[in-house]
């Protein structure tokens, strides 16, 4: 036996049972005493007390704990039953009192367990309704069945209908309840996703500017550390060939024209625009103009060769080759002592690669391919090279040179 139905039309009537509950069973119920009190039909003194004991039992419905408990219900229901069908023998007026039975059945019992109630029900109401007929005879017999089923017809419809009521409205309710609590989940997702949205805006801002300081220290190194660099060695050899007035203009003139180029770089760097060279001509040109130059201030030849179909690359990938070469014959520069530099640039298939090498001390590297000292210098190269999902390695040892390989991709199908 199941509990009554929660939050449908006849919930809202259960709800309010105690006003209807009691005034309208007990109006019913006095004006039936007060017929009985002058009937004819049997002792007026039983049926009177009959009359008390069913007040007194409708009292128990009344209490809302007993209200809830389908089982109480279920014995009150069969009380009534009882009394009723005495009440309707003893007094054929008492067929009247059988619709509160009806309403009772329907208020407190659940669907399908009031059924069997209001079948009883129907069962006295046709008894009342048939007093005067000879149940004794088949004629009788068979009308007496005939207003049962009329009954059982009549007020069974109503009950069915207010089933059907009671679970189209019970099924809205459970739709609106799915549908309030996907709304609760989708308001939840939708404030999850504002703060994972809010998360990855901060985190875009945070990457954002930790890539810009690192573009920048990787420019800074390249333009105005390197030109510093040369310009610092340019001077001290002027310092040197002081008494040498031609090799002294020579490295003063020099320096003065690494100190405009790296103004000029320092600019370009602070605006994001390519290197220079690259502005004029192509990589091929623009590393072996690189290395003219330097091979001029630092008296060491460098040989440059290309292999492979030359074809466009993209600029990022030029600039970033070009810085690397930069930055390997400043390395050469400062700590190789070399004699001969070679600077090869091969067009594979899918890559471009840029190979520096040089016949200088060499050194050991660590774990991450690095100089022992440090600097910023490598650092920045393989920043650059992954940057662009390309690759830096670095080979050498004490006394045998080093061999720097930067490389980044360019499928040929890319070429123009």
């Amino acid at each position: 036996m199941s509990s009554p139905t929660e939050h449908s039309l006849l919930e809202a009537w259960r709800q309010g049972w105690p006003f209807p509950g009691t005034i309208v069973p007990y109006v019913v119920l006095v004006a039936l005493a007060t017929s009985a009190a002058t009937s004819q039909w049997g002792s007026v003194s039983v049926n009177l007390a009959l009359c008390a004991v069913a007040a007194v039992l409708m009292l128990i419905p009344l209490h809302p704990a007993a209200r809830k408990r389908p089982s109480a219900m279920a014995v009150f229901l069969a009380g009534l039953i009882a009394i009723t069908a005495v009440l309707v023998i003893r007094d054929p007026w008492f067929g009247f009192f059988v619709p509160v039975g009806y309403g009772y059945s329907i208020r407190l019992m659940s669907w399908p367990w009031s059924l069997p109630c209001i079948g009883a029900f129907c069962v006295l109401a046709a008894t009342a309704q048939t007093w005067s007929v000879n149940k004794a005879a088949p004629a009788g017999v068979a009308a007496y069945l005939g207003v049962i089923a009329l009954n059982v017809l009549a007020v069974g419809g109503i009950v069915w209908f207010l089933h059907g009521i009671e679970k189209a409205h019970d099924q809205r309710k459970r739709a609106l309840d799915e549908l309030s609590a996907a709304n609760r989940r989708l308001e939840a997702t939708l404030a999850e996703n504002e703060g994972l949205q809010r998360q990855l805006l901060t985190q875009a801002r945070e990457a954002g500017i930790l890539d810009e300081r690192q573009r920048m220290a990787r420019e800074i190194h390249d333009t105005l550390a390197q030109g510093l660099t040369g310009i610092v060695t340019q001077l001290q050899a002027a310092e040197q060939a002081a008494h040498d007035p031609a090799s002294w203009r020579r490295h003063f003139t020099a320096a003065i024209r690494l100190a405009r180029e790296s103004l000029s770089e320092a600019r370009r760097s602070v605006d994001a625009l390519r290197p220079e060279s690259l502005e004029t001509a192509r990589l091929t040109d623009a590393l072996a103009d690189l290395a003219q130059g330097w091979s001029a201030l630092h008296a060491t030849p460098v040989q440059v060769s290309t292999t492979g179909t030359t074809r466009p690359i993209r600029p990022e990938a030029e600039a970033a080759l070009l810085r690397a070469a930069q930055e390997a014959l400043t390395n050469v520069a400062k700590h190789a002592a070399a004699t001969r530099v070679g600077l090869t640039l091969s067009y594979l298939d899918n890559e471009v690669a840029l190979d520096i090498r040089d016949d200088g001390t060499g050194f050991r590297p660590d774990a991450n391919g690095q100089h022992a000292s440090g600097g910023f210098g490598l650092v920045a190269m393989r920043q650059r090279m992954e940057s662009l999902s390309g690759t830096l390695q670095i080979e050498s040892e004490p006394g045998s040179g080093t061999a720097v390989s930067a490389r980044v991709p360019a499928p040929a199908q890319a070429s123009a």
